[in-house]
């Protein structure tokens, strides 16, 4: 069977077009994962993946995962309520200055609690300083991220409020394919 899905792709072309997020109230911290980890990057895709149904990563090996993860220019930024992850932005470096919000979301347990838009805030103010992290990546030109009507109900108005703009649509069908979650019958 399957689903028809819309993907819209967004992009800021400049520092101040990014709107930041209130800070939510309570013990909620931003930190970047900096040692790559498989193990964890797999944990944070599908416990946030789980009831949007991000399948592009399932079937990748341990070893696969380590490799998306050493190359340079990729970082991931985890945020943790009271030490606990809530969700996560992963960057990407691409050719020209462009840096791809590669992922972006919250394990559903953690929605709704004005987590989100701090996240997106400061993954997209660390894309556009990701060079300066990184030696040899060309300073970042342009923020882009892809949304689908697959995601959550609130996904698009938080990147349009960020600061995003639209610059394309595609509609296609896809297969309606479960996804496992961070464990078999997991729930959101």
């Amino acid at each position: 069977m399957n689903i028809t899905v819309t993907t819209w792709s967004l992009e800021q072309t400049s520092p101040a077009d990014l709107h930041s997020a209130a800070v939510p109230e309570g013990d909620v911290r931003i930190v970047r994962s900096e040692v790559p980890s498989p193990e964890f990057s797999r944990f944070l895709y599908t416990a946030v993946g789980q009831d949007i149904r991000w399948t592009d990563r399932l079937a990748l090996g341990y070893d696969q995962w380590r490799e998306q993860l050493e190359r340079p220019g990729v970082e991931t930024w985890v945020a943790y309520e009271k030490g606990t992850p809530a969700g996560y932005v992963e960057l990407e470096a691409q050719e020209e200055g462009s840096v791809e919000i590669v992922y972006f979301g919250l394990i559903p347990a953690f929605r709704g609690r004005r987590i989100g838009g701090h996240l997106l805030s400061y993954g997209t103010a660390r894309a556009w300083d990701l060079a300066e992290r990184w030696e040899g990546i060309t300073p970042t030109k342009r923020v882009w991220v892809h949304t689908c009507s697959k995601d959550g109900p609130h996904a698009m108005d938080n990147y349009l409020r960020r600061g995003f703009r639209l610059f394309d649509t595609k509609v296609e069908e896809e297969p309606d394919v479960a996804t496992p979650g961070p464990w078999t019958g997991a729930q959101g």
